[in-house]
């Protein structure tokens, strides 16, 4: 368990969680809305006002004052007013105004006041044939447009992007909290609302890109980054990661959208009408063009779906604009709403082109009540200065080294001014006037810090030192007994091109020292031609991955686990030492060179036998010396930064690996001479509204016979934690293979089926299934050269197999990140010592 929550803490995609979970308690939708009323004529509250929701005929609230704040599952789009001796007052809802609506009352005489009746006016349809709004659906999908860009040889494009982060429902009793002593000033820059609940803003960014595009004669895209300005976070890259990843790129047309890698069906879809209600509403102009203005809702709100309005051109069914807004009920952790307005210009009958896209997240870590405080996390990007079909060079799609300097983004207010497309508010120049202010606050500065803690793992002691991973101070094996490890690493800058790491450990048990250190340095920001050298000497749990990697500081399975099934005796004593250099020739492809030379034993020679026969000789050591080459291709990958570190944004990226190792006999002492060749396939992939399924496959080879401390090791797992690409019912060391394949497939339906049985889905609990197999072979031969080979086989009489189900999103609130999975062992089921059955349970952070 331990285990899994360092590799939860060292993986970058996860910091927007951790920065919601420290922040605070999180905010409100147009689910809901708020506002004031008053009488037209004195300006004066009125109270006893009767407010009705969109069509409905009664009313959802009496007010008692002059303020109100209503709430409904489904989406609010329009209320009405009404009180004795006024006229009835009808306001449309969007998301802009939701917040604060002003309301005037007009006094009438009784006399002239007529009875008034609010008609449900949704239309009861026998078939969606009859549905007028199908009909211009239908319309849309024959005519599917794709994006513009496509049809161009060349194209450029200006991308001004905005995000900002606002602490919301705040009050005057969470400004007198004792963690704001000394920091009083930065409510001078609250913003007030109706309901007397406060807004205040935090974080801002603004970032603009020049886009460049080639698709004749080759494909060649480019998106550079020229300006950037980040309010008081420049040095902090954890924050700033966590405001980019939160987002993703989203085509209308498409059947799915990616929110958070979470497939939700989209309206425009050729498969809206399976999960979409629609309602022609009316006829309307948008930017000077007639369109159809068709309002959807969910037909289940507990799906993972969205409501809100299409406006469609009357005359070549083009997307002009679009709102999704999701239901109050939306099973997503951390997210309480999710907002998105689109619009698009549509330069012929088969193309669009993105004009502008506003999305607002809100989110709390724990409650999802209206009334929590909130961090509305709000991103807006205008697309403009279209050229197309204009000759580009080629030098404009290559890398260039000032592209990565530190200050190639830092422009003046002169320029902000001018590139801006529109100004900024009085409340958004505020953000950065605060955050100035609180740089220079010692007590803000400690906030950060702690954040800083949290998200990275390591503790700054002094300038460019770090003490950590904190996570990783205790465990607990066989072996060693009780171990403490104590860390640190250089870190100056967020873009150091060097780093310098080491740890030291010591068990209880066995009273002895381990240590381990690596040092990097990357010579060129562009290609990253990075060099490295490190050493270790550690007790570790081998055989438990397949594709690993021979970095001194890369993440093993430690040998730290605490609760396990059975007794684990499998630990190896390994002494190793690694050079390697590595370069990306091309974006997102790795070309990397290890030279590693090592010698494992057995770290508990009375329960796990690693002794072989060499040349006649008995032998308790393997002593090694391989050269690997690893070619990694991450296509579609994002990252953030141009140090030695970089951080993952996430997406949807496979990751490919092919690699090839080299045993020399006689170097350094080395006892093989053998080859050995290894291939990776990781990809998540979004099965539209069914949810995701993520595929690990891996295959490999070794050609010749070594002892097991270097064999295949289908990769078993005896804790009771959840570990990725492990096999849940295999013993450690159970199959060991000289050629194997294995293949994972785990699908997360995103509560799509427990959503439809009465009061489980109230728990918003998601089910997983899954199955996993093993296939190899190992040689006679292979066998042989281990004292105890007869212990050992390979899955080669029948395709070894696992499979299960799991329950995630298990806890309170929005706070649901814990799974349990239920595991069957499929075959080999005559095998002394083993499980049939097995349970696992663990921390998942995600969305």
């Amino acid at each position: 368990m331990l285990e899994e929550i360092r590799m939860l803490i060292n993986n970058s995609k996860y910091y927007p969680l951790f920065f919601l979970i420290f922040f605070v308690e999180l905010v409100c939708a147009q689910n809901s809305a708020k506002g004031r009323i008053v009488d037209a004529k004195t300006n004066k509250e009125v109270s006893g006002v009767d407010v009705f929701i969109n069509e409905n005929n009664k009313p959802v609230l009496t007010t008692t004052s002059g303020n109100f704040m209503v709430q409904s599952d489904s989406i609010i789009y329009k209320l009405k007013f009404l009180r004795k001796n006024y006229a009835l007052e009808t306001v449309d809802v969007t998301p802009e105004n939701a917040p604060n609506i002003f309301v005037q009352l007009s006094q009438e005489k009784e006399s002239n006041i007529q009875e008034v009746v609010i008609h449900n006016e949704k239309p009861k349809y026998k078939n969606k044939k009859e549905n007028p709004a199908y009909a211009i659906m239908q319309e849309v999908w024959k005519r599917k447009r794709n994006n513009g860009l496509d049809k161009f040889d060349t194209y450029t494009y200006k991308e001004y992007e905005k995000i900002q982060f606002d602490a919301n429902n705040l009050d005057s009793a969470f400004m007198k909290k004792k963690i704001f002593n000394k920091l009083e000033f930065i409510f001078e820059y609250k913003d007030s609302t109706a309901a007397g609940k406060i807004g205040l803003p935090i974080f801002l960014n603004e970032a603009i890109y020049e886009n460049y595009g080639e698709n004749r004669p080759s494909k060649k895209t480019k998106r550079l980054l020229i300006a950037q300005k980040t309010s008081g976070f420049q040095d902090n890259q954890i924050i700033t990661l966590t405001a980019k990843n939160l987002y993703r790129d989203i085509n209308i047309y498409d059947n799915t959208l990616n929110y958070f890698d979470i497939g939700f069906p989209s309206p425009v879809g050729e498969t809206g009408f399976s999960t979409y209600d629609y309602n022609l509403l009316d006829t309307i102009s948008v930017r000077g063009e007639q369109a159809y203005k068709i309002r959807y809702q969910p037909k289940r709100t507990e799906v993972l779906a969205f409501q809100g309005y299409l406006y469609i051109d009357t005359d070549t069914y083009a997307v002009l604009g679009a709102t999704l807004k999701s239901t109050q009920k939306i099973n997503v952790n951390f997210i309480n709403s999710i907002s998105t307005e689109l619009e698009y210009d549509n330069p012929d009958e088969k193309t669009f082109l993105p004009r502008k896209f506003v999305t607002e997240i809100e989110m709390t870590p724990f409650s999802k009540k209206k009334t929590s405080k909130s961090i509305i996390a709000k991103r807006s990007v205008d697309y403009s200065e279209y050229d197309f079909n204009k000759p580009l060079e080629d030098k404009v799609f290559k890398r260039q080294e000032e592209e990565y300097d530190d200050k190639f983004v830092d422009k003046d207010d002169a320029f902000w001014t001018k590139a801006r497309p529109d100004s900024l508010s009085k409340t958004e120049q505020g953000v950065y006037d605060m955050l100035d202010k609180l740089q220079q606050t010692p007590k803000f500065n400690r906030i950060v810090k702690l954040y800083e803690t949290l998200g990275s793992g390591y503790y700054n002691v002094v300038k460019g030192i770090d003490l950590g991973p904190i996570f990783s101070i205790y465990g607990k094996n066989e072996v060693e007994g009780d171990r403490i490890r104590l860390g640190a690493r250089t870190y100056f800058t967020r873009n150091d091109p060097w780093r310098v790491q080491f740890y030291t450990a010591y068990g209880f048990k066995d009273h002895q020292v381990k240590y381990g250190a690596e040092g990097r340095f990357m010579f060129n920001r562009v290609n990253r031609f990075t060099v490295g050298a490190g050493t270790r000497r550690d007790i570790l749990q081998l055989g438990v991955q397949l594709t690993n990697d021979d970095g001194i500081m890369a993440r093993t399975f430690a040998s730290s686990t605490i609760f396990a099934r059975g007794e684990n005796a499998s630990l190896s004593s390994v002494n190793q030492t690694n050079i390697f250099t590595s370069i990306e020739p091309w974006k997102n492809f790795q070309i990397r060179v290890d030279g590693t030379m090592q010698s494992i034993t057995s770290a508990n020679p009375e329960g796990f036998n690693l002794m072989y026969y060499k040349d006649g000789q008995l032998r308790k050591t393997a002593n090694d010396s391989h050269v690997t080459v690893s070619l990694i291709a991450r296509p579609g990958a994002k990252f953030s930064q141009t140090g030695i570190d970089r951080y993952e944004h996430g997406t949807l990226a496979p990751t490919i690996v092919l690699k090839y190792t080299r045993g020399i006999q006689g170097l350094f002492g080395s006892d093989f001479n053998y080859n050995k060749l290894q291939f990776m396939f990781y990809k998540p992939i979004l099965i539209g509204s069914w949810g995701k399924t993520l595929i690990n496959f891996e295959a490999g080879k070794n050609f010749d016979t070594v002892p097991l401390a270097l064999q295949n090791v289908i990769p078993g797992n005896q804790s009771y934690s959840l570990a990725a690409n492990t096999f849940a019912q295999l013993n450690y060391y159970e199959f060991v293979a000289d050629t194997y394949t294995t293949l994972h497939l785990e699908h997360h339906f995103n509560g799509k089926i427990l959503s439809y049985i009465p009061l489980i889905k109230k728990l918003k609990l998601r089910e997983v299934a899954f199955i996993r197999g093993a296939y190899g072979t190992l040689s006679d031969a292979s066998k042989a050269i281990n004292v105890e080979g007869f212990k050992y086989s390979a899955p080669s009489e029948h395709i070894y197999y696992e499979y299960g189900v799991g329950i995630e999103n298990i806890g309170f609130g929005n706070l649901r990140i814990f799974r349990v999975d239920f595991n069957w062992r499929g075959n080999y089921l005559d095998r002394p010592d083993i499980s049939k059955f097995g349970i696992k349970a663990g921390f998942q952070v995600g969305f």
